[in-house]
């Protein structure tokens, strides 16, 4: 997430350096693995091989679609009314909003998308009972504070409307919501603690930036993270919540700077922490000597790593999450929750509730390709 700069980019994640695709493999999420060629320029004497697919889980999820898409044809939609509900403005959130956008062109839907301006948990919870109490027949939700949607999706499990979680996942409502489409977040921080480790391969300290300690796939991402370095030289110094304010980002990195002289590193949870990051290093001389791993990218992000400001991103799909979300919701309410739950059933990850949009890598060396992705659905990256 990140503040709204009306330009279209996911988000990725590796080290720069040298990179080749032979040097990684594919877990069951889609994301990276790799073993050190080397040392970084920050940690050692020579090069780090890490490359990652930036496939995400785009095949399977087209194959979906296609399923589901034949499974509706002939079917009545005019009375199909979907809603999205972010969780703040973000250029991060555009993407998703151009994928919702494309795949109710597609359908022919009504589809409403809303994001608050701020992460007010109680403007989020006014959007979606109002959008509820005017009559969608669906929404999908990327959660502020999970905890706190209780009365909201019993109220619209009540009338029928289908719930779908996206970005962070809401396992305590599943009964309701029997599906999270997004990231694997554990598995994401996990691929993030393992690049960490090869930036800093001699150690050292890492301040972690984020927006929430309380939505689910900021807790997940840092868990997940904290467990993948756990045999490591590297320590978390602190973890900053910034509460979804990129000023507040940036006053933290700056004085994670001043607390830590030993930082050897950030690493930053959501999409607006990056460039915030970015700008603290720059203003303390420090670009290159801290490190930056990034979950996201937003186009200050993809600058910063053109120019070296950032070392890497940890890539999501929020297009798909938008894209899919539409045709989910739509068989939720026209084909019913059983129906839908079979076509989706063999696409789930292990835990059988997670649709993973997947995870990719992204940096200097293969932005090229990258780029050409983001043209396919019709975004910019810059």
């Amino acid at each position: 997430m990140g503040y709204r700069v009306r330009k279209h980019l996911l988000s990725a994640v590796l080290v720069a350096a040298v990179f080749t695709m032979s040097a990684c493999g594919t877990n069951s999420s889609g994301a990276s693995t790799a073993s050190p060629s080397g040392t970084s320029a920050a940690g050692g004497s020579a090069a780090v091989a890490l490359q990652g697919s930036i496939a995400f889980n785009d095949d399977k999820l087209a194959e979906l679609r296609d399923k589901i898409k034949a499974a509706l044809a002939g079917k009545d939609l005019s009375k199909v009314d979907n809603a999205i509900v972010v969780n703040v403005v973000s250029a991060y959130w555009d993407a998703a909003k151009t994928g919702a956008e494309k795949g109710a062109s597609e359908l022919g839907v009504k589809s409403t998308f809303q994001e608050p301006p701020t992460e007010d948990v109680t403007l989020q919870l006014s959007m979606i009972n109002t959008l509820v109490s005017q009559g969608v027949t669906g929404f999908s939700v990327s959660a502020i504070q999970p905890a706190a949607m209780g009365g909201a999706v019993a109220a619209a499990a009540a009338r029928g409307v289908g719930i779908l979680p996206i970005d962070g996942p809401m396992q305590q409502y599943q009964s309701a919501a029997p599906v999270y489409l997004g990231t694997p977040n554990y598995a994401a921080g996990q691929q993030a603690g393992s690049v960490m480790a090869r930036m800093l391969p001699n150690g050292g300290d890492v301040a972690l930036l984020t927006g929430s300690l309380t939505a689910t796939n900021a807790t997940q991402r840092i868990a997940g993270f904290k467990d993948a370095i756990k045999d490591t030289k590297i320590k978390v110094f602190q973890v900053y919540n910034d509460n979804g304010d990129a000023g507040v980002a940036l006053q933290n990195a700056s004085a994670a700077m001043q607390a830590d002289p030993n930082l050897k590193a950030f690493y930053t949870v959501w999409s607006y922490d990056g460039p915030s990051a970015g700008q603290a290093v720059q203003s303390a001389g420090q670009a290159g000597k801290v490190q930056i791993l990034a979950d996201d990218s937003e186009p200050k992000t993809l600058q910063m790593l053109k120019s070296g400001v950032i070392q890497a991103m940890v890539l999501q799909q929020p297009y798909r999450q938008g894209y899919m979300a539409e045709y989910i919701l739509t068989a939720t309410k026209v084909l019913g929750q059983a129906a839908t739950m079979a076509l989706l059933k063999p696409y789930l990850e292990s835990d059988g509730y997670t649709l993973s949009s997947g995870i990719g890598v992204v940096t200097a060396a293969n932005l090229d390709a990258y780029d050409a992705k983001l043209a396919s659905f019709g975004l910019a990256s810059s």
